[in-house]
C-alpha cells in the first residue's frame, strides 16, 4: 500500500472529528451578548481542540511523505492515533460545558496525553520498520517536542485538581510548540523529495 491511502484515510476521520466538534458547539437560547459571551468556555475548549486536530493532521500529512511503504503494523499504529484523536470532540465538549471544573480539565489533558503516546508510537513504528536507516529518525533528529509534551500534559493532568487554569495554559503551551511544523523535518523533505 502506497502512503497516498493512509493520508487519504486519516484526512476522512481528522474531517469527521472536526465536523463532530463544531456540532458540539450549542447556540445560546438568549439572544443577548450575556447569554453568547457566557458560552466563552466552550468555545475556547473548540477553538484549542481545533488547533490541537489541526497540528496532528499537518504532521501526519509532513510524515506521510517520508513513508515509502505501509505495514500492517504501520496502519494499526495510524488507527490507534486516530482513535485516540477521535476522543479529543467529547472531552472537549465536556471541558467546555463545565468551564474550568477539575475532573473534565483533566479528562481533556488525558486525552491529549494518549493522544500524544499515541503519535510516538506511530513514529516508532514507522522509524521501525524504515531499519536502521530510516528516513523519519534521520528527519526527526532528537525531537526534543515529542519527548517534552507528555511530561506537560501530565502536569496539566495532575494541576486539575489544583489549578485548572494552570492546566489549560499548560495545554496550549504544548500546542504552541507544535503549531508552526518542524522546519527539520521540511528541510528533510524537500532533500529526500529530490532523491
Amino acid at each position: 500500500m502506497k502512503s497516498e491511502r493512509l493520508q487519504a484515510f486519516t484526512d476522512g476521520v481528522v474531517a469527521v472529528i472536526i465536523t463532530i466538534m463544531v456540532l458540539e458547539m450549542r447556540p445560546p437560547h438568549d439572544v443577548t451578548f450575556q447569554a453568547l459571551f457566557a458560552l466563552w468556555p466552550v468555545f475556547l475548549s473548540y477553538v484549542l481542540s481545533y488547533i490541537y486536530v489541526g497540528i496532528y493532521w499537518n504532521n501526519h500529512h509532513h510524515f506521510a511523505h517520508l513513508i515509502r511503504e505501509v505495514t500492517g503494523g504501520i496502519l494499526w499504529a495510524n488507527l490507534g492515533l486516530l482513535f485516540f484523536l477521535s476522543l479529543v470532540p467529547f472531552t472537549t465538549a465536556w471541558a467546555g460545558e463545565h468551564g474550568f471544573a477539575a475532573l473534565p480539565t483533566a479528562l481533556y489533558g488525558v486525552s491529549l496525553f494518549a493522544t500524544a503516546l499515541a503519535w510516538n508510537v506511530f513514529q516508532a513504528t514507522i522509524m521501525r520498520v524504515q531499519g536502521e536507516a530510516s528516513v523519519m529518525k534521520q528527519a526527526l533528529g532528537a525531537d526534543c517536542k515529542s519527548k517534552i509534551s507528555p511530561l506537560l500534559y501530565l502536569a496539566g493532568i495532575a494541576l486539575a485538581f489544583v489549578a485548572p487554569m494552570v492546566s489549560y495554559l499548560l495545554y496550549a503551551l504544548v500546542a504552541a510548540l507544535w503549531i508552526i511544523p518542524d522546519r527539520r523535518v521540511e528541510r528533510f523533505l524537500k532533500t529526500f523529495e529530490r532523491n
